[in-house]
């Protein structure tokens, strides 16, 4: 019989921190901590198993109620407490937990089983009738928020949310007793005001709140699976591309007080700086609170230690200063689970009468920055070695640190208009917005937004991603928009106090100054300093410690990393960035951008010309110009290899439009302009990717193909002959059948020996082979090999044939389809492993069936996405290519795949 609950408590547990994927996160490691014998209020875990049936029945499994009745009782006896006894209760928490964690996108109840019966008894046992009732009204507003109005699939308009009506309540007897804050109520305000609470929720939601502990445990219990599939957190695991069959556990834990007086307190840590990654005790704490008050926002959190004192809360005691005793205790908690887990942990704590109890710890949410500082710095302390290192920094934290920074110059230039705590680094510019759906709907404009809010919550996920930058007024280092925007490596400053924020005016005041949505702002997130107008931003990579992170990856990689580049300037910048070579140079390029005009003239020419003499004499004219392109990358990459794909585009791409254009071309050509017009329309396809282009445009005019293997190797013979190594791979694009490569064979065959003969050589190296794209060339692949002796898989066109998605145009409906789970995440940035992937693998298969040494490389924009690397390693591949700011994330995925291997 399935086991769907599992018992932790006084140094025991059934289970342990290796059960992730059974337990979730937070229940297997809340087991860990019990087993390593650290202060763990007893509890169970109901698994992820509970929850996946739960969703798809709507009801619990057979046997968790008997077994949910069981852990209770062991949790009674070892807190020696009885849930819903009238005079000794005992009080349980519920709380999400997934494998992953998705911190603030799942909900929490916490302080269930106190109803009118216990509530006397709880004041008999603590002799503190304050402190009960403000419990009891904390689990009125959590559980009519999650479990009646979330759970119940309830979305009122913003601010008419129940929880919003509750605070409502609790702000108008705040301001009519002037009172300062949430500890100010007395407990006469508290009972009156959970009174009104419940009167509110019936008027609302139309139900009553439940007073039967039972009724409350099960209904919570319910709330935390549902939450699985909230907004919120569906959001989160489609940015994040986790899994929506893992399901969360459900974490049922007694509770213990932070809000019991003056010697009770809550607080969250991080046993290394979550935003630099400094080796140094991190965290916020709050006297005579619950956990949820340190998150909210709703009180400016107290510093844990001196190094976490900052500007904003320098003026309040540490928890290091108020409760000396106890901070020992809790940098002797931290120092065990970092030797314990061997990784930065994020812990949640509660004192409750100067007693220390852990209700949590996890791998800590960390910047692209503190990640590569923490795997340095850990490696240094022999805390871990090479190998873990590499895996401590994830593509996504290392694309981070690729990107800009606010450039100092212009920052001395600048004057802060606000200045909050930095909680996201780098920066970032754009145009200010003060909702989330407007933040997804400027950013699907192609506008580069900044979120401005008083304190984000988890609705507000979809417009987090969508900013370029999140900014706001209040909530701490341990806040909601803090972790999340650390865990995606995006720019954010928390905590911004002198903003006033007019979201019915949309507008944001400060320093006397008013801004309108709109305008715009520049955020330095690693100061915490925000900035009117878009200031300049540098590079960010060139940091030493980047450097020497990286030639450890090189260590562990056996997978290859190109370039697709055609430029000297991405050639020598892709070279700094670690390319062993040219995956993918377009021909075509040398006839758009920067000196182009010359050349593309030529191409036009030769183009519209209406026989082959006039087209061999336009080649002619263009030969030089391909020539000396292709000869100045091989002689950059010297012994590197080069894959020069033959022109891929359909000519009509390159005809003029421009007047001007047309009237110079028919001059040249000795025509007049209605024919230039004429034979322009003549090439005009209605789907130009099923048209005429790539290898068919050498099949109908072999001497255009000609011509361009000729330029490609009398480059490599000049080379040769100067004393280079140059290593060209001649690539034919758009290919479906292994005869279309038979031809441009004996085309090459011709070439070559006519270039070697008059170059006066021995020999060229050179490779043939052909771009892998159409789905019939991947299925035929055994075939394609007798001929080509590498394939590159172009995965954007093979993507774009497989779905009968255009890539061009796919942005229209794609949102949709991912907003639907129609799809789990775009397919043309991360392989699809459903159908292209296994097309991929077994193409490879069967090629090397006919071909054993056959090179395999992938040169699609997939080339610089992790995942996608890692299947490509997974797969045999030889190299991937990508452009040449990915590089070091296709490095990182290679040398990670590796070691996950190995492991």
């Amino acid at each position: 019989m399935t086991q769907y609950v599992y018992t932790f408590g006084e140094g025991t547990a059934e289970g342990r921190g290796a059960q992730k994927n059974l337990l979730g996160g937070k229940g297997a490691n809340l087991a860990e901590m019990a087993r390593i014998g650290l202060p763990v209020p007893a509890g169970f875990t109901i698994s992820t198993d509970g929850c996946v049936y739960y969703m798809k029945h709507g009801d619990y499994p057979e046997g968790m109620e008997q077994e949910v009745e069981a852990a209770l009782a062991k949790t009674e006896k070892l807190m020696g407490m009885k849930y819903g006894d009238p005079e000794n209760p005992l009080l349980v928490s519920c709380r999400s937990g997934a494998r992953k964690s998705m911190p603030g996108m799942m909900e929490t109840v916490l302080n269930v089983g106190l109803t009118t019966k216990t509530i006397p008894g709880l004041i008999e046992k603590t002799g503190n009738e304050r402190f009960v009732w403000d419990a009891y009204r904390r689990l009125i507003q959590m559980f009519a928020d999650v479990v009646m109005e979330k759970a119940e699939g309830i979305e009122p308009d913003e601010g008419e949310e129940i929880r919003a009506q509750l605070d409502n309540i609790m702000d108008e007897i705040k301001e009519q007793k002037g009172y300062e804050g949430d500890t100010d109520f007395s407990a006469d305000d508290l009972k009156e005001l959970s009174e009104k609470f419940k009167k509110k929720i019936k008027e609302v939601l139309g139900s009553e709140f439940p007073d039967d502990p039972k009724e409350q445990l099960w209904q919570a219990i319910g709330a935390v699976f549902k939450s699985w599939n909230g907004k919120r957190a569906v959001s989160y695991r489609r940015i994040e591309g986790i899994p929506d069959e893992w399901g969360t556990a459900c974490n049922v834990q007694s509770m213990v007080f932070g809000n019991m007086g003056d010697t009770s307190a809550t607080g969250v840590a991080f046993t290394r700086n979550p935003a630099t990654g400094e080796n140094k005790f991190y965290g916020e704490w709050l006297p005579n609170a619950q956990g949820e008050d340190v998150v909210a926002g709703i009180r400016t959190p107290n510093p844990l230690n001196m190094d976490t004192k900052s500007e904003q809360n320098k003026h309040l005691p540490s928890l290091e200063e108020a409760m000396p005793d106890t901070y020992k205790e809790i940098v002797d908690v931290r120092n065990k689970l970092e030797a314990h887990y061997q990784d930065m942990q994020d812990i949640e704590f509660t004192i409750q009468e100067n007693k220390l109890y852990m209700l949590q710890t996890r791998v800590g949410k960390r910047t692209g920055m503190a990640a590569l500082n923490m795997a340095m710095d850990m490696l240094a302390e022999n805390l871990i070695d090479e190998k873990l290192a590499v895996t401590r920094v994830s593509a996504d934290q290392l694309n981070e640190m690729l990107h800009p920074l606010v450039d100092p110059e212009a920052e001395k230039k600048a004057t802060p208009i606000a200045e909050g705590l930095p909680a996201g680094p780098g920066g970032a510019f754009g145009q200010i917005v003060f909702t989330s759906d407007d933040a997804v709907k400027w950013y699907r404009e192609g506008k580069h937004v900044i979120l401005v809010r008083e304190e984000t919550n988890p609705e507000d996920v979809e417009g987090m991603r969508a900013a370029e930058a999140i900014l706001t007024a209040r909530g701490g280092m341990t806040s909601h928009a803090a972790l999340v925007a650390r865990g995606w490596g995006k720019c954010c400053i928390v905590g911004a106090g002198n903003l006033k924020i007019d979201l019915q005016q949309r507008t944001v005041s400060t320093n006397g100054k008013t801004f309108k949505e709109g305008d715009v702002f520049t955020l330095n997130g690693t100061k915490g300093y925000v900035y009117e107008g878009e200031l300049a931003m540098i590079d960010a990579t060139e940091n030493p410690r980047l450097k020497d992170f990286m030639a450890i990856v090189d260590r562990y990689r056996k997978l290859k990393v190109r370039t697709n580049a055609e430029t000297a300037e991405d050639v020598k910048l892709a070279k700094e960035f670690g390319a062993e070579g040219i995956g993918l140079y377009r021909t075509e390029h040398m006839f758009y951008g920067k000196g182009s005009e010359k050349p593309l003239f030529l191409l036009r020419k030769m183009i519209l010309s209406v026989n082959e003499d006039e087209r061999r004499a336009a080649l002619d004219e263009l030969f030089p110009h391909v020539k000396d392109d292709i000869k100045e990358t091989l002689e950059i990459l010297d012994d590197r290899p080069v894959t020069i794909r033959l022109l891929d585009p359909p000519l009509h791409e390159f005809v003029p439009h421009s007047e001007e254009n047309q009237k110079r071309l028919a001059e040249a050509l000795n025509i007049d302009v209605a024919t230039v017009i004429k034979r322009s329309n003549a090439l005009r396809e209605s789907n130009p990717m099923m048209g005429h282009r790539g290898v068919r445009v050498g099949i109908t005019y072999p001497e255009i193909a000609e011509a361009q293997i000729r330029a490609i190797l009398q480059a490599a013979a000049e080379l040769i002959k100067a004393g280079k190594k140059p290593r060209p791979e001649i690539m034919i694009p758009v290919t479906c059948d292994v005869k279309e490569l038979d031809i441009m064979k004996q085309i090459v065959d011709q070439v070559y020996e006519d270039v070697v003969q008059a170059a006066g050589i021995d020999k060229i190296d050179y490779d043939f082979g052909t771009m892998i794209e159409i789905p019939r060339a991947a299925m035929l692949s055994d075939q394609m090999a007798q001929t080509a002796q590498f394939f590159s898989f172009g995965t954007n066109d093979l993507t774009q044939m497989t779905f009968g998605f255009s890539r061009d145009d796919m942005v229209t409906f794609m949102n949709e389809y991912l907003d639907r789970s129609i799809l789990p995440r775009d397919p043309f940035q991360t392989l699809d492993m459903e159908s292209i992937a296994p097309m991929i693998e077994d193409s490879v298969k069967k090629g090397r069936t006919t071909r054993p040494d056959l090179k395999v490389g992938i040169c699609g924009e997939h080339g610089g996405d992790g995942p996608s690397v890692k299947f490509c390693h997974r797969a045999g591949f030889d190299y991937v290519s990508c452009s040449p700011y990915r590089l070091p994330i296709a490095r990182l995925a290679a040398a990670q795949a590796a070691v996950e291997e190995e492991n």
